[in-house]
């Protein structure tokens, strides 16, 4: 599991780009980059080099769901061995991830404290406790909380204050049993993460 080690805002002020690290506060007046008055600052990607381009967009989808290099090296290897376009299917790996999912279904804040409940064995998946956030989920599978589970009135509290968020089509949840349904892989317009993948796809492959 990546952990981070520096504020998260730092990482969106780098790429001039909300990547919503931390919640509800990314939704807010209090994001800085809401602060600067709609002013940005000038990244001149005209003068960074192809290899600079596609190095950036590597890192931003790195950071937007909180994987290492040797992680995020392996989801590649893995969708390029997949029918279909290998960046779209590298972005549905990642989007599908047990973490994401718990995030997305707005039973945590962020994706850091989405990990944060499978590691400490608040999710179960197919009624069975599974503490790895990188766990790619199928279709067909079923996420819950652990009905036993002690952080189970946070998540509720969490999805409450989140109400107005909708959950993507790909998931059918069950908000009252905290309990939700993997229907299908999601599609590359349901996936959020503000990148263009295919520079990721020319990296890997020089």
């Amino acid at each position: 599991m990546a952990r981070a080690t520096k504020p998260n805002c730092r990482y969106c002020r780098r790429f001039n780009e909300k990547l919503f690290l931390k919640g509800r506060r990314c939704s807010s007046s209090k994001c800085p980059l809401e602060k600067r008055h709609g002013r940005s600052r000038r990244t001149r990607l005209s003068k960074i080099s192809q290899y600079g381009l596609q190095l950036r967009e590597k890192n931003k989808i790195k950071i937007f769901y909180g994987v290492k290099e040797n992680q995020f090296r392996r989801y590649f290897e893995i969708a390029k061995k997949k029918r279909g376009v290998t960046g779209t299917t590298l972005l549905e790996l990642l989007e599908c991830r047990l973490d994401n999912i718990v995030y997305k279904l707005n039973w945590a804040e962020s994706r850091r404290m989405a990990r944060q409940l499978v590691v400490a064995g608040a999710i179960q998946v197919n009624r069975r406790r599974l503490n790895r956030p990188g766990y790619v989920a199928r279709p067909g599978d079923e996420i819950r909380v652990k009905p036993e589970s002690r952080q189970r009135t946070m998540v509720a509290q969490v999805q409450e204050s989140r109400k107005e968020f909708p959950v993507p089509a790909w998931l059918e949840p069950d908000s009252a049993d905290l309990v939700a349904k993997v229907v299908r892989r999601p599609t590359r317009e349901e996936i959020s993460v503000p990148c263009d993948e295919q520079l990721v796809v020319n990296l890997y492959s020089r």
